[in-house]
């Protein structure tokens, strides 16, 4: 059972860096083609009112917050990254975690994709824009940490319990109290 485990966590693990990769390669692609035929262009409406493609050169962070300071959003992502990393490795191998193994690896290639911005450009490219509601303009990368980050919220909530997250705990078993 305990060797069936491991295989399961480093096939999810191999599926986790396959998956990080792919995700990678769209964010980039995608901003690759927004800097092609969206730069200095007007929006194209996707969605009259509602959706459009609107390039933008976002050099803050989130919604455009801590404008201007690139070194400080690398450093904290960096370590944000690292501490999502750290999470994966420590994930059991039961097939119940699959999913958390999912959202991880879309919220690091996520954050890997708005860093390699970061760092090639100074700025990150954004150029999807939700004109219905006047929302900040975003890009790939964006959707996949907004979208699995929601995702872990709710399992974390509703669907796993209080012993399905206990490997999270940093203490040894050894020197907890037993009721």
């Amino acid at each position: 059972m305990k060797k069936s485990l491991m295989s399961n966590r480093k096939k999810m693990l191999i599926f986790d860096v396959i998956g990080i990769i792919l995700l990678l390669f769209i964010d980039q692609y995608a901003k690759y083609l927004a800097v092609l035929h969206l730069k200095g262009q007007e929006a194209i409406p996707l969605i009259q009112g509602v959706l459009e493609l609107q390039y933008l050169e976002n050099r803050g962070a989130a919604f455009g917050l801590l404008l201007d300071q690139k070194v400080f959003i690398l450093f904290v992502g960096i370590v944000f990254q690292l501490f999502l990393v750290f999470f994966l490795f420590k994930l059991p191998g039961h097939k119940k975690y699959n999913v958390i193994h999912v959202f991880l690896s879309a919220i690091i290639a996520g954050g890997v994709g708005n860093m390699i911005d970061r760092f090639r450009l100074g700025y990150v490219v954004d150029f999807i824009s939700f004109v219905l509601i006047d929302f900040p303009i975003f890009n790939a990368a964006d959707t996949y940490v907004v979208v699995a980050s929601i995702g872990l919220f709710f399992l974390v909530i509703f669907v796993y319990k209080e012993k399905d997250l206990e490997f999270l705990n940093f203490k040894q078993n050894r020197y907890r109290e037993t009721k």
